[in-house]
């Protein structure tokens, strides 16, 4: 069930296997503390103390902030083998995973597209 509030762009890159071009998610930025949040369900997917900055055009983040909430599923599309993370609540594509990441944080690099996500400040 798809959340009423989602823009058809949203939907095509959360259940129809789009994404965005790279650069352009309003959420590659985002530098403040808080958390990122499924902009389907709900779910809490992300803390911004796992956010890095790739250079790959993408949000990216070293590690789910609960991994039981990211599912990950072999993705075979584009005549590739990849590592997908989806919501585990909604079943939202999220990204990729790649194994690129800062060796000091377990060497993984969640690619996240930004219109899968709303962000939630840090209340202070």
């Amino acid at each position: 069930m798809y959340n009423s509030e989602l823009s058809e762009h949203d939907k095509d890159i959360m259940f129809g296997g789009g994404t965005e071009p790279p650069y352009s998610g309003k959420l590659l930025h985002e530098h403040r503390d808080g958390s990122y949040i499924c902009k389907n369900c709900g779910e809490l997917l992300f803390a911004s103390d796992a956010k890095f900055d790739s250079g790959s055009g993408w949000p990216s983040f070293t590690q789910p902030a609960n991994r039981e909430h990211v599912t990950l599923i072999t993705d075979t599309s584009h005549g590739m083998v990849r590592t997908e993370a989806i919501c585990a609540h909604c079943g939202a594509h999220l990204g990729h995973v790649f194994d690129d990441g800062p060796i000091d944080k377990g060497g993984q690099r969640y690619c996240v597209n930004s219109a899968c996500m709303t962000f939630a400040p840090r209340k202070v």
